[in-house]
């Protein structure tokens, strides 16, 4: 209670510990991204193999979740020391490169990093020291790690959007962030809009225009924020979906037959309406 009381008079601090706490969160994003995929596909594996009873030799390899096997160089193993998993320092210091082999480190750890800091500034900016604060980080951890996992590997992992779906109706149980009706309406209408338009666009064109995974990040955001913040969210997502998607084909060349993962537009367009929305939608309607 005293360091809250702390905080709360010594704002530079309570912005200090913030971008601490942001960084090192970063860090572990970075661990999420890489391995919750990893862990869904071996998951699928075995259960794939367990329902064709197929027999399949089990290797001597350590099982991989969010806390092992520990960190090491993809290239020859080198087991990362604690000095060189130091948030944005140690990638500086290495100049991108492993310490052991020289191999390139991407530029994804450290720009995840720092992006998780400055986000959770803003959150903080924003809501202060309060409550509000300790679940909006929550959230805005969880919308990055959805929006780097959706845009490397096109999936939306259920056991983020489903939890995050959850909480949202918990907290606004207590009027957190909107009431309990809203927050229902939210999550029901979020699902239910993008899977009308799925099914539409099936309809029509005989193709799969999006998956199932953004029905639930609607779905979640719908939930934190409430029904009157959707079709700010969908709004926003498609704008910047569309922004970004033609700069791709137009300057990269990127194939507009592969497909573009919605996933990161909806989790950019959702922190921005839940950060700024109320804003937004004051001045749009002035």
């Amino acid at each position: 209670m005293e360091f809250i009381s702390l905080l709360e008079t010594q704002y530079w601090l309570f912005i200090t510990t913030t971008t601490v706490i942001g960084l090192s969160v970063g860090s572990f994003l970075n661990v999420v991204i890489h391995r919750v995929p990893i862990m869904l596909e071996n998951g699928w594996r075995s259960e794939c193999h367990s329902f064709l009873k197929i027999e399949h030799e089990q290797e001597n390899v350590e099982p991989v979740n969010l806390l092992k096997p520990a960190s090491s160089c993809p290239s020859c193993g080198h087991k990362i020391r604690f000095w060189e998993n130091i948030p944005v320092i140690s990638y500086m210091l290495l100049k991108g490169k492993c310490s052991k082999c020289s191999a390139h480190i991407s530029f994804q750890y450290p720009a995840v990093e720092l992006f998780t800091a400055i986000t959770s500034v803003a959150v903080a900016m924003q809501y202060g020291v309060s409550v509000q604060t300790l679940f909006a980080l929550f959230l805005t951890w969880s919308l990055i790690s959805l929006a780097v996992i959706d845009a490397k590997t096109q999936l939306l992992p259920d056991n983020i959007t489903l939890p995050l779906l959850w909480l949202g109706l918990l907290v606004n149980m207590f009027g957190v962030y909107t009431d309990l009706q809203s927050a229902v309406l939210g999550a029901v209408f979020g699902y239910m809009v993008l899977w009308t338009v799925y099914k539409l666009f099936k309809l029509i064109t005989g193709k799969e225009g999006m998956g199932y995974g953004d029905f639930k990040l609607l779905a979640a955001l719908g939930a934190w924020m409430g029904w009157q913040m959707l079709p700010q969210i969908i709004l926003l997502s498609s704008l910047v979906g569309a922004v970004i998607g033609i700069a791709m084909i137009a300057v990269r060349g990127h194939d507009k037959n592969i497909p573009i993962p919605f996933g990161p537009y909806l989790a950019i367009a959702g922190w921005i309406a839940f950060i700024w929305g109320e804003q937004i939608n004051r001045y749009w309607l002035g």
